[in-house]
């Protein structure tokens, strides 16, 4: 897998560089100190996640997300020394998926970095449809509009994703739905049941009910209840 490192203290791009290499030595890190380094770097080479100083010279690091969030196939993760709201919430709307601050402490960064570890034994073509997935799941997504962004043919495509992944594309989807379904009935327990359905992507509460039961063994008003708010 490629990884994007972006910022313009040297000491702080070998820190980090250090830390992602001891945990994950297979993949590859490529290293930028501004944004026009970092642009040249990506059209290079398929990145599938960046790490964006917030303060870099000339254009910023959310200017930079806004940017290479354009690339499908790429994650970003802010660094900062600041723990600012407002960079948190810029972040946020600009769809990066993660936000650490400076210094970076390892078991901070190998717990965000985690998560990415089963994607880099998958092919670039299925690593780009899960973060496709994972970007826009509250969307209708379609196998066919999946292998269009892959430049793949459909039949093709869910036999290859079954192949890697061990699930079809249609189970994968709804799984990671109803996953994000059950982090927003407990984080956020003011919403209806109808707008969280809504909002992981399902056109039906019907539906969601039934398959969020299937999942878990309770309807999602009883998960609320049942898994206190934290």
């Amino acid at each position: 897998m490629n990884i994007l490192l972006v910022d313009d203290e040297m000491l702080e791009l070998e820190q980090l560089e250090y830390l992602i290499k001891n945990q994950f030595p297979k993949w590859t890190i490529y290293k930028a100190n501004d944004a026009s380094q970092a642009v040249q770097i990506n059209k290079q080479h398929n990145i599938s996640l960046a790490f964006l100083d917030i303060q870099l010279p000339g254009k910023s690091g959310l200017e930079l997300a806004s940017e290479l969030a354009q690339n499908y196939t790429m994650d970003i993760i802010m660094v900062t020394a600041f723990q600012s709201f407002e960079y948190a919430q810029k972040s946020i709307r600009l769809g990066v998926v993660d936000y650490i601050t400076k210094p970076v402490i390892e078991d901070e960064l190998i717990g965000v970095l985690n998560k990415y570890e089963q994607l880099g034994q998958y092919s670039e073509s299925i690593i780009q449809t899960i973060q496709i997935i994972q970007q826009e799941y509250s969307e209708k997504i379609t196998l066919n509009y999946l292998a269009s962004k892959s430049h793949m043919n459909p039949a093709y495509l869910s036999r290859k994703f079954h192949e890697e992944v061990g699930l079809g594309f249609s189970e994968y989807l709804n799984d990671y739905r109803l996953n994000i379904a059950k982090k927003m009935l407990i984080e956020q327990p003011t919403l209806s049941i109808h707008t969280v359905s809504e909002k992981c992507g399902f056109n039906s509460q019907h539906y969601f009910s039934q398959m969020f039961r299937k999942l878990t063994g309770m309807t999602p008003r009883e998960f609320r209840l049942e898994v206190p708010y934290r």
